[in-house]
C-alpha cells in the first residue's frame, strides 16, 4: 500500500467541530505525530480511537522530518495533528508538509478550523482583505515596526496573542493605529468565547481594567485590526497639521524665516507645500 502523509486539523475549542474526514483519516493512520502527544491523547480517547503516538514538536521536527517522510516513502501511513486547529498555520507543521513536498511523497492536507479565519469573520470587519501575521512579535520595539511596516496595506491585520502580553500589544498597536478599531477575539468556539470590538485605546483600556482589577486575561486570542480608512487618513493629516504648527512656532522664535519654515515643515511632517507656507505666515 502506498504511504501517505496526512495533516488533520483538530478543534480550536469545541469537541464537535472535529470532522468525519479527519477521524476516518486517524483511524487508518499507522501512527499519529502530535505537537503534543497529551492534548492529542485526549482527542483520541475521546473518540475511542487507540493508536499509537509520537510526538512531533517545534524541538523535533527539524532532526525527524526527513525519517517520517523516509517512512512515508516506504509505505507508511502517517497522520500530523497540531494541539488545536489547522497544523502548518504558524506551528511546526509546515515543516513537515515541506519535506514531504520537497521529497515528493504523497500529502493530504484535510480542511477544517482555524482560529485566524474564525477571528476574521467574528470581528466583523469592513476590509474584505486580512494579512495574517502568526504571533505577534513579543518586544516591543519590534511589535512597533511590524505595525508601521504593515500601517499602509489596504487590508486587516490578524496576530496570535498570549493572554499574558496582550495589554502590552494593544499599548504599541494603539500607540501607531490610535484611529483604527480592532476585535480581540477570545476562546474562540468555547463556552466562554468573546468579541470585544471597539477603538483601539478604547479596547485597551477594557482590557487594561480587567488586569488591574486582577480579573485576569485567559484563553487563546487574535487580534484583528481594522484596515485603513478615510477617517484614519483624516485624523493622520490633522495631526500632522497640528504638529507642523508647534514646529512653525519653535523655528520662527528661533529667527528662521517664512520660506525656510514651510519648507522644513513640509519635508518633516509631509504637509502640502501650500498648506505648510500658510502654517508659517500664521506662526
Amino acid at each position: 500500500m502506498a504511504g501517505k502523509l496526512i495533516i488533520c486539523p483538530t478543534p480550536i475549542g469545541n469537541l464537535g467541530d472535529m470532522t468525519e474526514r479527519a477521524l476516518e483519516a486517524l483511524r487508518t493512520a499507522d501512527v499519529v505525530c502530535a505537537e503534543d502527544t497529551r492534548v492529542t491523547g485526549k482527542l483520541l480517547a475521546a473518540y475511542r480511537i487507540e493508536k499509537r503516538l509520537e510526538r512531533l514538536d517545534e524541538a523535533l521536527i527539524g532532526e525527524r522530518a526527513a525519517s517520517l517522510v523516509e517512512r512515508v516513502g516506504a509505505g507508511e501511513m502517517i497522520a500530523y495533528c497540531s494541539d488545536a486547529g489547522m497544523p502548518g498555520v504558524s506551528d511546526p507543521g509546515l515543516r513537515l508538509v515541506r519535506a514531504a513536498r520537497e521529497a515528493d511523497v504523497p500529502v493530504e492536507v484535510l480542511p477544517g478550523p482555524t482560529a485566524a479565519a474564525t477571528a476574521y469573520v467574528a470581528s466583523g470587519s469592513a476590509n474584505p482583505r486580512f494579512y495574517f501575521g502568526g504571533f505577534f512579535p513579543r518586544k516591543d520595539a519590534e511589535r512597533r515596526a511590524t505595525v508601521e511596516s504593515l500601517r499602509a496595506l489596504d487590508a486587516a491585520l490578524l496576530f496570535y496573542e498570549s493572554p499574558n502580553r496582550l495589554v502590552a500589544a494593544l499599548d504599541a498597536l494603539a500607540a501607531v493605529l490610535p484611529h483604527r478599531e480592532i476585535a480581540v477575539c477570545r476562546e474562540l468556539t468555547k463556552l466562554h468565547e468573546e468579541v470585544v470590538r471597539g477603538p483601539l485605546p478604547q479596547v485597551r483600556d477594557v482590557f487594561a481594567a480587567r488586569e488591574r482589577e486582577g480579573a485576569g486575561i485567559k484563553g487563546e486570542i487574535v487580534l484583528v485590526i481594522e484596515g485603513p480608512s478615510a477617517a484614519e487618513d483624516a485624523a493622520a493629516e490633522q495631526d500632522a497639521e497640528a504638529a507642523a504648527r508647534e514646529r512653525a512656532v519653535e523655528l520662527k522664535a528661533a529667527g528662521a524665516r517664512n520660506k525656510e519654515i514651510a519648507r522644513a515643515i513640509a519635508e518633516e511632517f509631509g504637509v502640502a507645500r501650500n498648506v505648510a507656507y500658510d502654517i508659517a505666515l500664521g506662526a
